[in-house]
């Protein structure tokens, strides 16, 4: 039987095509909001400055939330981690007009974005981690996991990823989408 994430994940994708973006898409789906950075296109290199290789900061990262989308959320993930998936970011309540920009400040509460809340990402600080794959490794990717919801995550900041995304599918979902990008380390 199938788990309720799953069921939620199938029928938000059989409906994100009723749903569609607000503007127009580089996404070949019109239903599917993919994020966007105007630091790096979907599927290149991030560049070091966002990654452990330079200053670390967040990188502008925007999302067309579509009409019913309130708030939007952002998981970002390196699932070619050496122990499994490593958690890079968790943002939620980012108002749905609101784009990211470079170098959103640490802390569980952002103040600029409305109050929108960070979770603890995997190396145990709250907001961005960047990118710092093992020397020698093939590069890796990553995964900027956007999510528009109906309304704000009654969530605490203490919350692991994958409750993040059950909060998230258990909310009024309106659509997602994903914008992948790599880095390798010499």
């Amino acid at each position: 039987m199938p788990t309720r994430r799953a069921t939620l994940a199938a029928v938000a994708a059989a409906c994100a095509p009723l749903a569609g973006c607000s503007r127009s898409r580089t996404s070949s789906d019109p239903g599917k909001c993919d994020p966007t950075s105007a630091a790096f296109d979907d599927g290149e290199a991030i560049p070091a400055r966002y990654t452990c290789d330079g200053t670390g900061v967040s990188p502008p990262v925007s999302l067309d939330a579509p009409a019913g989308a309130a708030t939007w959320a952002l998981v970002v993930t390196d699932p070619d981690a050496p122990n499994g998936t490593f958690t890079h970011w968790l943002l939620w309540n980012v108002p749905a007009d609101a784009d990211l920009p470079s170098g959103v400040p640490h802390g569980r509460t952002v103040a600029s974005l409305d109050g929108a809340q960070q979770g603890e990402n995997g190396f145990g600080d709250y907001g961005y981690g960047g990118p710092c794959p093992p020397a020698g490794d093939d590069p890796h990717t990553y995964r900027f996991d956007a999510y528009a919801v109906g309304g704000a995550l009654d969530v605490d900041a203490d919350i692991t990823r994958d409750a993040l995304v059950d909060a998230i599918y258990d909310a009024d979902l309106v659509t997602g989408g994903t914008l992948r990008a790599t880095y390798e380390r010499a």
